[in-house]
């Protein structure tokens, strides 16, 4: 049987295989359908600072092929999420990675050093949350304020610092380049895609928050060739997402460059995806006589 574990930024996952932030909640929910100790990881809820309510209703929407979201970070804050929700999550044997995002980068600081000596096994620094009117999407979009928040986040912790990038730029490589200088150990990328969608009877926005994140399958050739930029222009490794829903896909964004790969919107759909992609993946490998899932990691030959 192939060996699916991957190392990335010094952290060890048993496979690939990673719930994304918002899509799973802190794991509670889908424990009853498989141990999450089968997962690679867990990339848990966005947490700020404070407690937030998230945007106003309505705020999920269906498109062709995918979902617009303008939930806007509700969460429960950092310290509920220590107090209440890691203790559970410790007990897994799955790695936890803490999504963490800020209005202002002295939230950011905060959040990051609160983490610091807990059992949370990496910090992914969302900087790039399009649904939020704040923060997150201005630091997600210039490479000066990506470097400086990420900057900010390493001088304060010593865990391993993946930043999330936004889609919603013009050269998502030159940000990854500014983040990797300023102390990034690994991206993760595409975060949701800017999109809206119009109720023609009401002529109003489907959404109340007017647009939100568009995820799901329709993104997913735009999130493979962005992961493939990016692994071309840093030395750091690349957690790839974006419009997965099948082993094929995970496969096509390790080749790309991906060492590891996060399951969003499709869990919606199918809450067991996680481990059919792992199945899946085992079965490719089999077949092809590969003995390690990491040797696919950046295979793609372009043209």
């Amino acid at each position: 049987m192939a060996d699916l574990s991957v190392k990335m930024a010094g952290v060890t996952f048993k496979n690939p295989i990673i719930p994304a932030s918002g899509s799973f909640g802190f794991g509670r929910e889908y424990e009853h359908l498989y141990p999450l100790s089968s997962l690679g990881g867990i990339s848990v809820k966005g947490m700020t600072l404070h407690q937030r309510d998230g945007n106003p209703p309505p705020r999920i929407a269906e498109t062709p092929a995918g979902m617009l979201n303008s939930v806007g970070l509700q969460n429960p804050g950092i310290d509920y999420f220590l107090e209440h929700e890691l203790p559970n999550l410790a007990t897994k044997g799955t790695i936890i990675i803490a999504n963490v995002a800020g209005s202002t980068v002295e939230d950011c600081i905060e959040i990051a050093s609160k983490i610091e000596g807990t059992a949370v096994d990496m910090i992914e620094l969302n900087i790039s949350c399009p649904n939020v009117k704040e923060g997150g999407v201005a630091f997600g979009t210039r490479p000066q304020m990506a470097g400086d928040v990420t900057k900010a986040v390493r001088d304060v912790t010593t865990k391993p610092l993946m930043v999330k990038l936004s889609p919603n730029v013009t050269d998502i490589a030159e940000i990854a380049r500014a983040v990797e200088a300023n102390g990034a150990d690994a991206v993760s990328l595409i975060n949701t895609l800017l999109g809206m969608k119009i109720d023609i009877n009401s002529r109003r926005p489907v959404l109340k928050n007017n647009v939100g994140g568009l995820s799901g399958p329709a993104v997913f050739p735009i999130a493979v060739r962005m992961v493939w930029q990016v692994a071309n222009a840093v030395s750091i490794p690349v957690c790839g997402m974006g419009g997965v829903s099948r082993y094929e896909d995970v496969i096509e964004m390790m080749l790309a460059g991906a060492s590891t790969v996060q399951i969003g919107a499709a869990l919606f759909t199918n809450p067991t995806a996680p481990i059919e992609i792992i199945n899946g993946l085992t079965n490719w490998l089999d077949e092809r006589g590969i003995k390690n899932i990491s040797d696919i990691i950046g295979g793609v030959k372009p043209w």
